[in-house]
């Protein structure tokens, strides 16, 4: 039995009230065993999640603490622990770092080191994963002074935001744009541009020390920032990925994690190059795991615009998920309708699916 909390606070630099919402996509990861927290502002979305979920039968608890506060989970010591992000990226003080040390700490520093991109590029080189030319540099200064830099090129934080600061240059003058927004202390990387025709992402889930390849899906991407998935992929380079995924499970991890992978077509054949891992629950987790348990063979998700500001001002009976056509809408993000938003998934064919986004966009 485990206690969720996947509160985000502790991940991103975002401070709009908004944030405390998204721990409610979890809820459709839950079994009826066990335990959740949520914030108090989503217990007015709770019956008509609940309704829905009861219509599209899935399974939940219905065990919830309305308080995400992570210092509640130490009043629950038999609790499995799962929470997006076993760590703290975000507070100067160690408050929040010593509370997941105690609860384990291999797990908290394998996921606090492979968080750095710099890291993980430095660390796929040494094991002989493929990955984009890429110079490393421990701060600004550093990057400033190097006379390696390639065009076109992504300037990325070495510790991002959801993608935020990640930015393309295609001469100098715009590298010197983006040096101008970055910290000065902070390292970051600058990556050569791939010339990719998709970008996967390899879900992997660690179950009793054994890492399990879960699902590659596809991502949908509005530049930089990660908007969807879809399901399936043509391409499932588990291989290539293989050295890295059995190097975390020796270190400790554990949960979820994910390693983004760019399809790169050659005269010579498709070439798989890593981009990123992301050690921890991520957007495309939620309908993953959501699609996994319900066995839905055809998928695709993603976050909408919405005037609405509540689940109970939208009605999607008709055209929500149904368990014997495999085909219809899931709600995955629902409480973030409170700030004008919706994740999704659609099932069903790619025409069904393009059916079902339409559909649900004349009611938003």
């Amino acid at each position: 039995m485990k206690i969720y909390n996947h509160d985000i606070t502790l991940y991103t630099h975002d401070r709009d009230p908004s944030v405390e919402l998204y721990a409610g996509r979890a809820l459709g990861l839950t079994n009826t065993q066990d335990k959740i927290q949520l914030a108090q502002s989503l217990q007015s979305e709770w019956d008509a999640i609940v309704d829905h979920y009861a219509q599209i039968g899935l399974p939940h608890t219905h065990d919830v603490i309305w308080n995400s506060s992570f210092e509640v989970i130490n009043q629950f010591p038999d609790r499995e622990i799962s929470v997006y992000f076993f760590g703290d990226v975000i507070n100067e003080h160690d408050t929040y770092r010593q509370l997941f040390h105690q609860w384990d700490g291999k797990y908290r520093e394998i996921v606090e080191f492979v968080n750095s991109k710099n890291n993980f590029i430095q660390l796929s080189e040494e094991i002989g994963i493929p990955v984009p030319k890429t110079l490393r540099f421990a701060n600004l200064a550093e990057a400033q002074a190097s006379d390696e830099i390639m065009f076109p090129c992504f300037i990325k934080p070495a510790v991002s935001d959801h993608g935020v600061g990640i930015q393309r240059c295609a001469n100098a003058e715009e590298l010197a744009q983006a040096f101008a927004t970055l910290v000065p202390e902070e390292p970051l990387q600058i990556q050569e541009e791939v010339n990719a025709s998709a970008f996967l992402n390899l879900q992997y889930q660690v179950r009793e020390g054994q890492i399990e390849p879960l699902l590659v899906s596809e991502q949908v991407l509005d530049g930089c920032v990660h908007k969807g998935n879809r399901y399936p992929s043509s391409h499932e380079p588990w291989d290539k990925v293989a050295p890295f995924a059995e190097w975390m499970g020796d270190r400790g991890m554990k949960g979820i994690f994910a390693v983004d992978v760019a399809v790169v077509p050659e005269a010579a054949g498709t070439r798989y190059v890593a981009i990123e891992c992301n050690p921890r629950f991520n957007g495309s987790s939620y309908p993953t795991m959501v699609a996994k348990r319900l066995n839905i063979p055809q998928w695709s998700s993603g976050t909408y615009k919405t005037q609405l500001r509540s689940l109970n001002e939208l009605d999607l009976r008709d055209i929500a998920y149904d368990p014997a056509t495999h085909k219809g809408v899931i709600l995955i993000n629902w409480g973030i309708i409170q700030a004008g938003k919706l994740s999704v998934l659609f099932a069903g064919t790619e025409a069904e699916q393009a059916e079902l986004e339409t559909a649900l966009l004349q009611r938003l």
